[in-house]
């Protein structure tokens, strides 16, 4: 898996591509956790609950399902959240989504269950150049420091140039058509 850091990336860089006030303060919050919260199933680890488990790490938690799950939510929450329920259910659902999909293009694990619960089966992408992040008690060692960097290329770079790009057509097309000569 990416780094808990490297989950938040995909709604800060979603945000900071987004037209200034269009993704509220709380809206941005609730993104950056609904992009973590799959990673709660390491609780079973604790509770002895295998790896390979629909219940275990990157199982349930890890699906669409549980993506449209979170999105449903926030659409029952919008007024709080201060959006329309539509764009807080898209907003927490790509946000969630974001997090086995990242997982998927890692270089260690069972794969991701995205199709749980209709299919058990664990997905990798083709391409995973994405180092695994170790747990805890190895994130500051020099695996966890070869991860970040890993991460940084290949997850924080491209988002925020992509979304950089994004906002320099977005200010060109906002001039307007130029005259041409």
């Amino acid at each position: 898996m990416p780094s808990i850091i490297t989950h938040a990336a995909v709604p800060l860089a979603l945000w900071y591509a987004a037209d200034r006030g269009r993704i509220s303060t709380r809206l941005l919050v609730a993104g950056v956790a609904a992009s973590i919260l799959p990673d709660l199933d390491v609780v079973a680890f604790a509770l002895e609950i295998p790896y390979a488990d629909a219940l275990g790490h990157r199982g349930a938690s890890h699906s669409l399902l549980f993506a449209g799950s979170i999105a449903l939510l926030g659409a029952a929450l919008h007024r709080p959240l201060r959006a329309g329920s539509l764009q807080a259910a898209v907003w927490l659902f790509v946000c969630t989504a974001s997090h086995p999909l990242l997982d998927a293009i890692t270089s260690g694990g069972l794969g991701v269950a995205l199709l749980w619960p209709w299919n058990d089966q664990r997905f990798f992408a083709p391409w995973r150049p994405i180092l695994v992040s170790p747990f805890a008690n190895g994130f500051f060692s020099a695996r966890g420091i070869a991860t970040l960097l890993s991460e940084l290329r290949w997850v924080w770079l491209p988002l925020f140039a992509g979304a950089t790009l994004w906002k320099l057509i977005q200010r060109g097309s906002a001039r307007g058509p130029q005259e041409r000569f």
